[in-house]
């Protein structure tokens, strides 16, 4: 990993053959391939068989953390509802500077997924995976990259639809009303009102979680359920 990221080896280039791996650093070939197997686990290299694959360095995506996270608050009893308390103080933040930072052309990707959502029937996965995708454009609206990657990383944890958790036609309706204000006083490029608003969405989120799902509220998250 430190010969990756110290050297100036880019996206898609290739570190070499097995052979000059071995030769390269001396070690046999067992121990370069268990090395080779957790880089590939961990999203650093993939191995491209053939005479003109080799060992790629790729750019490892967030869901490798993801995981890394949901088994860690799992192991250690973290209900999912600590998650949303997280978002509750991130999300604002994103919020904020999605209005002081923000483009047009990001704007206009956030009131395209408001008009999707509208389209939306009763499907709830389709639902939330839109739902997601607006939150994501105010995360990359936000323009910093860190507050990104912990939205991100919480979103994939945080996903309620993965333990059964469902939005009435009533919630549907509300949050594409909040999308609509989010985005309103972000084009007014008042920060604030955008924090604030951002605030009480998810506040609604934590609400439903206590009062409609509270045995989904104090089950430990785990991205590995699936909606039933």
């Amino acid at each position: 990993m430190k010969t990756i990221v110290d050297s100036d080896v880019r996206v898609g280039d290739s570190l070499g053959t097995e052979s000059e791996l071995i030769q390269k650093f001396g070690v046999s070939r067992p121990t370069l391939r268990e090395s080779l197997r957790i880089l590939e686990s961990q999203g650093v290299i993939s191995m491209r068989p053939g005479p003109r694959g080799g060992i790629i360095v790729r750019r490892p995506n967030v869901d490798f953390v993801a995981h890394a996270l949901s088994l860690y608050l799992r192991l250690n009893e973290v209900p999912f509802i600590e998650i949303v308390k997280a978002r509750l103080e991130i999300e604002p933040s994103l919020a904020y500077s999605a209005a002081v930072f923000g483009t047009d052309e990001d704007f206009g990707e956030m009131q395209a997924s408001i008009d999707r959502m509208k389209k939306i029937g009763g499907d709830p996965m389709e639902f939330a995976s839109e739902n997601r995708a607006f939150h994501a454009c105010v995360a990359k609206a936000s323009k910093s990259a860190v507050l990104e990657t912990f939205w991100s990383v919480l979103a994939i944890v945080a996903s309620g639809e993965r333990h059964g958790m469902r939005y009435t036609e009533k919630n549907r309706r509300a949050i594409v009303d909040f999308h609509q204000q989010i985005l309103n006083a972000c084009r007014k490029r008042d920060g604030d009102l955008a924090a604030k608003l951002m605030k009480e969405h998810i506040s609604e989120l934590d609400h439903l979680l206590r009062t409609r799902f509270k045995e989904l509220s104090r089950e430990p998250a785990d991205i590995s359920a699936r909606p039933s």
